[in-house]
């Protein structure tokens, strides 16, 4: 799997976790106060659309994870 990717699958389970957690119709529910963690997702994903800076992919990098993209960095 390439970094890309598992970016992608963290921040949309980050995304569904979170508004589980924050959610009041939720079974899940535990504060309202998830959903800012849901904000700074979605944020974080708006900026390194901008900047391409990406602390996680820095950290799947040195851990030995491939990089994404088409040229199959």
């Amino acid at each position: 799997m390439t970094t890309e990717r598992i970016i992608r699958i963290l921040a949309g389970f980050f995304v569904m976790l979170s508004l589980a957690l924050g959610w009041q119709g939720s079974p899940l529910f535990v504060s309202e106060w998830f959903l800012a963690f849901t904000a700074f997702v979605g944020f974080n994903l708006f900026q390194s659309g901008f900047t391409g800076f990406c602390p996680p992919e820095k950290l799947l990098r040195r851990l030995g994870v491939r990089g994404g993209g088409s040229c199959g960095n």
